[in-house]
């Protein structure tokens, strides 16, 4: 898999094949499978994959084909991964709300 940086705003679906080196059907097909994966399409119907697109199936096929994750299981990893991120954000603005308190604590204890 080449980690070439992405300069472009969009990339054709030969442009990710080539990137990943995998065949476009594969990407199509896991354009299927992944809900995470959703490119835009010009008036032809072409597939215009953004760097967060592509960030996303270069994630897929490190799943699959390098942890060797079935399709089933890395959708179940993807969930488990939005899941603990979302657990994360809302524990980080736990913390964040608690030190605003105790800054305002430390505060009223100065005056």
């Amino acid at each position: 898999m080449d980690n070439t940086p992405l300069t472009k705003l969009y990339y054709a679906i030969g442009e990710v094949a080539d990137l990943l080196q995998v065949a476009p059907s594969v990407i199509r097909y896991w354009e299927s499978e992944f809900q995470q994966i959703h490119p835009a399409k010009n008036s032809k119907g072409e597939r215009k994959y953004t760097a967060k697109d592509i960030e996303m199936i270069r994630h897929i096929y490190h799943l699959v084909k390098e942890k060797g994750f079935t399709i089933e299981g890395a959708k179940k990893e993807l969930d488990a991964e939005k899941h603990d991120k979302k657990e994360k954000n809302q524990l980080l603005s736990k913390l964040q709300h608690l030190k605003k308190m105790a800054e305002a604590m430390k505060a009223n204890l100065e005056q």
